[in-house]
């Protein structure tokens, strides 16, 4: 009897790490995701969104590791007031696509701020209704094309008093 006791956990044990990697694997604690341009308030119907943008399956696969499950009454999406632009000055020559958009696209996007930081990998900060950062996504491997999808589709600008 004790015997089968062992093996029914040791089965128990399997099927529950099975049903982990099925669904996705690990989660990862907030500071690792921050170190891979998350911030973990991504949903993860967002990270199915991105991989219709961006085909490096390592990088969906870290979104997923640190989203937001959505929820079934949730009634919108999540969306942002603004968004910021930074980027490393001497790293732009590595990014063709996000130097056509800052040259060509930005002015289309009066929300977008772009801001050089010393050493920063290609990223969106995306602000809230007070200009608070409240997500991070890096953009290294994205077209021009997708930042500006990306940008009409997250970001609502507040309407100004003028």
């Amino acid at each position: 009897m004790g015997r089968s006791l062992y093996v029914s956990a040791a089965v128990s044990l399997v099927l529950m790490c099975c049903s982990g990697l099925c669904r996705g694997g690990e989660r990862l604690g907030a500071r690792e995701c921050e170190e891979l341009g998350f911030t973990g308030l991504a949903l993860c119907s967002d990270c199915n969104a991105l991989s219709e943008f961006i085909k490096d399956q390592e990088l969906v696969e870290d979104c997923h590791k640190c989203c937001t499950e959505d929820s079934d009454d949730s009634i919108s999406k999540l969306t942002f007031s603004g968004a910021i632009i930074e980027v490393c000055m001497r790293k732009l020559v590595f990014y063709p696509e996000v130097v056509g958009f800052l040259e060509e696209d930005k002015d289309d996007f009066s929300y977008v701020e772009a801001r050089y930081v010393y050493g920063s990998p290609p990223k969106l900060i995306m602000l809230d209704g007070n200009g608070e950062q409240k997500e991070t996504i890096r953009i290294d491997n994205w077209k021009r094309e997708h930042i500006r999808q990306f940008l009409k589709e997250k970001v609502k600008p507040l309407k100004s008093d003028s």
